[in-house]
């Protein structure tokens, strides 16, 4: 099968849209899944400006010609029997180039599917106040008539079907296992926080207002604090908590090594629709700490592979009893070939 992606986010952008889509990319090119190929057109593509309130995430300007023309001729004009025939759609993101591809298809009565990553009606309403109302009468419109609209967990499959949105499947996440898994050194052999107080209590992600990420920097905690990532908001407050450790964005190795040689993940977001940072550090057999709202309730196996508390210091002091076996187990049945096939089963194939 050639699918077709549409996304506004993608390399060099480091976020869950991007990882989840490298990834299930990945598995569905292995024979195991059948070698489906994917053409993805992301902002790399197009000029682009910076988004407001993101410098570092750029957004296509006047991307409709050129996706028409690739639709044009690789749907509408395309023989049957033509390798490049695109066979299934997916829209991933509400962006100029979502909005783009979503108005081709009802245009021509060509069906796709969508899915939904970004909680938008609160990060709206938290950076510019929009009322959250009016954002998810927006977000009905854009995917309400796909298809199917993916979402990572059943609490926000339960949360779209209440505000209207009939067409809902929840499609879950992965992690990848060759990559993060536990240290194959003895117990102990932590080098990356060498010379750090222990414990460390790490949290990885974009550093932006709706993260978070103060509340992690304000808890009342022993030992040490590490931020892995970059964002709008990380100057803002590398100047206000200064005595947190900030190691900047972290990839492959790197950051997989910054998972093992902690104690404990927090994950202070209460935006997330997932959050594939917790995955990535259970796999590696670090517990997790979160508040019990949306993303860390579908994620968090409580007093398995961390610990949810309306306190978010609580449950980072608890999690340091939590046994990393658990937490490894719990990663390693959530693979990006399930994550993959999830979506294979809701594409709405072409003609």
């Amino acid at each position: 099968m050639h699918i077709a992606l549409f996304t506004d986010a993608w390399r060099p952008q480091v976020n869950g849209v991007v990882r989840t889509w490298e990834n299930v990319i990945a598995a569905l090119a292995t024979p195991a899944l059948g070698g489906h190929r994917v053409h993805v057109t992301h902002p790399n593509h197009f000029q682009t400006v910076p988004a407001p309130k993101y410098p570092e995430i750029r957004l296509a300007v006047a991307p409709g010609r050129q996706i028409r023309a690739l639709l044009d001729r690789h749907v509408l004009h395309a023989a049957p029997d033509d390798p490049d025939r695109i066979d299934a759609i997916h829209i991933a993101t509400e962006g100029p180039i979502g909005r783009t591809a979503r108005r081709w298809c009802r245009t021509h009565g060509v069906r796709y599917t969508t899915s939904y990553h970004t909680q938008f009606p609160q990060y709206l309403n938290r950076y510019f106040r929009i009322p959250e109302w009016t954002t998810y009468t927006f977000v009905k419109w854009f995917h309400g008539a796909s298809h199917a609209v993916l979402v990572p967990t059943q609490r926000v499959n339960d949360e779209l079907t209440a505000k209207g949105v009939d067409n809902v499947v929840t499609w879950r996440r992965g992690v990848d296992t060759q990559q993060f898994h536990p240290t194959a050194e003895a117990p102990g052999f932590r080098p990356r926080f060498d010379g750090l107080p222990r414990p460390v209590f790490l949290s990885v992600g974009r550093v932006a207002v709706e993260k978070n990420i103060a509340a992690f920097a304000e808890a009342d905690l022993p030992g040490t604090k590490v931020i892995v990532g970059d964002g709008p908001a990380r100057d803002d407050l590398a100047a206000q908590y200064p005595d947190i450790h900030w190691a900047g964005t972290q990839t492959g190795a790197d950051l997989a090594d910054h998972y093992r040689d902690a104690d404990v993940f927090v994950f202070p977001s209460t935006t997330d629709t997932y959050g594939v940072v917790m995955l990535e550090a259970n796999a590696c057999g670090l517990p997790v700490a979160a508040y019990p709202v949306t993303g860390p309730i579908d994620v968090v196996v409580p007093g398995v592979t961390g610990v949810l508390d309306a306190d978010l210091a609580t449950a980072a002091q608890k999690a340091l009893d939590i046994d990393p076996a658990g937490c490894i187990a719990h990663a390693r049945r959530n693979t990006w070939a399930a994550c993959a096939h999830d979506v294979l089963d809701h594409l709405a194939p072409i003609g």
